[in-house]
């Protein structure tokens, strides 16, 4: 027997592998982010474009961000699922990374800064897919709640994070210094990957197979004999794939939960800028701290919702998520419309604040509900036909779907806020968001599962 590697029981821990893919998806939605607070400086400082230009070019450059990785997520699951290493993905997408994040930072035209973020979008579908299909490896599935609890907290974290942090460092240290943060946390995720070693690297039949009940994955794996008779079933691939697992209304609920989410962060990135800076006159610095509101809350609360959930089920939780975050996205918009108490001073400032903070609070009620919905309804149909996605399992493929709708999520959220505060007002926007929030409630509570996984 070949002698192990170096700091083999650490590197190839469940608690180190889930550590290097939360990691990977809190960079991934960092440099989402990132530039949001700093955007209108890069378009009217840097590159000289006049300021009636900013929304739209902003709208831009986030839908177009939100299309590419959608675009590509399906190829790069197809190529994830025929291979049980899950390093050499992982290590390609950090690298697609840095090179779209150095385009970014340096630009010096307009199209550099589209090929950039074109760059960082595909990228980043990468580091999603894989990055959730190598934290499902290793997670044993009575976990699973807790573990997608503390991974979307970390998720929504790295969007939120991205803009407060960029608002900061612009604003004390200045454009180049804050360009540090990303580089110094891509540097973290390199050296973490590296040292990584799954549970496919270096696989002892005989130690795997004896222990194989206890490491049991989220998504089950177990390859049939073709000459098993109980087992004959064949992979599912391509359109077939697709069509079985999109054919549940499950699924599409949980689709439509993690859309509706995805929708209302990236209509935030596209429209709170400017909007704090019309009526509040702020920079980069308290727009970026703004989004500590949903952070904290978030950060905290993560790990609990996620442990409601393996006890009740998902139906409950999410659906008084998002009964409650109809009317707080509402009270957004209250500061700036002339309501009397609710001025454009320090009244209105503590609203909005306020808002955002139980927008925070309540947000991982619905915050990735619609991946843990998605994991389960899978599970069922894995556990009826366990060869159905092939050798190497089809938990890449799964994370695709939540990747394309994340992504159509942040496609269309610019566009559809940005237009109607064009056309309207923010506070159209949000009471909009808020009726759709209300939709959403009642397709969650009519289709989401109400077991909780144990029962399962």
């Amino acid at each position: 027997m070949s002698a192990q590697p170096w700091g083999y029981r650490w590197r190839s821990s469940q608690a180190f592998i889930v550590f290097t893919a939360v990691l990977g998806l809190f960079s991934e939605t960092f440099l989402y982010g990132f530039i949001v607070p700093i955007l209108s400086y890069m378009l009217e400082d840097r590159l000289q474009l006049p300021p009636s230009q900013t929304q739209w070019l902003t709208t831009a450059l986030l839908t177009s961000h939100g299309f590419f990785a959608m675009a590509s997520a399906p190829i790069i699951a197809h190529f994830a699922d025929k291979t049980s290493d899950r390093k050499v993905p992982l290590l390609l997408a950090l690298a697609g990374c840095a090179t779209g994040t150095l385009l970014v930072a340096i630009c010096s035209s307009l199209w550099l800064l589209f090929l950039g973020r074109m760059i960082q979008a595909v990228a980043g579908s990468a580091g999603w897919i894989v990055g959730f299909a190598t934290l499902t490896d290793n997670i044993r599935s009575e976990h699973v709640g807790k573990a997608l609890g503390t991974a979307m907290s970390f998720v929504t974290a790295g969007v939120i994070m991205g803009p407060m942090v960029a608002g900061v460092l612009v604003q004390l240290l200045g454009y180049w210094a804050a360009w540090c943060a990303p580089f110094i946390l891509l540097g973290m995720d390199f050296v973490a990957r590296l040292l990584m070693i799954g549970k496919n690297d270096t696989q002892s039949e005989s130690s795997e197979d004896a222990a194989s009940d206890e490491n049991e994955a989220l998504l089950p794996r177990k390859v049939s004999s073709p000459s098993d008779p109980e087992q004959g079933c064949t992979e599912l691939t391509g359109p077939g794939f697709y069509r079985i697992v999109l054919c549940d209304i499950r699924i599409i609920a949980a689709l439509l939960n993690l859309f509706m989410f995805s929708l209302i962060i990236s209509g935030f990135d596209a429209t709170l800028p400017l909007h704090l800076r019309k009526i509040f006159n702020w920079g980069p610095l308290p727009i970026g701290m703004i989004f500590l509101g949903i952070q904290v809350p978030g950060m905290i609360l993560g790990p609990v919702v996620g442990w409601l959930r393996d006890r009740v089920g998902l139906r409950y939780p999410t659906t008084v998520g998002w009964v409650l975050m109809a009317p707080l996205l509402c009270v957004l918009g209250m500061p700036g419309t002339g309501i009397d108490w609710i001025s454009y001073g320090d009244n209105g400032k503590v609203v909005f604040i306020g808002g955002m903070i139980a927008i925070g609070a309540v947000a991982p009620l619905v915050r990735g509900a619609g991946t843990f919905q998605l994991i389960a309804v899978t599970n069922d149909l894995q556990a009826e036909k366990p060869t159905l996605f092939g050798p190497h399992g089809g938990s890449s493929r799964i994370f695709s779907i939540t990747e394309v709708t994340f992504n159509m999520g942040a496609m269309l959220g610019p566009l559809f806020s940005g237009a109607i505060v064009e056309e309207f007002s923010f506070s159209t926007m949000v009471r909009t968001l808020g009726i759709l929030s209300l939709a959403v409630a009642l397709a969650c509570f009519r289709y989401l599962s109400k077991e909780c996984p144990k029962r399962r």
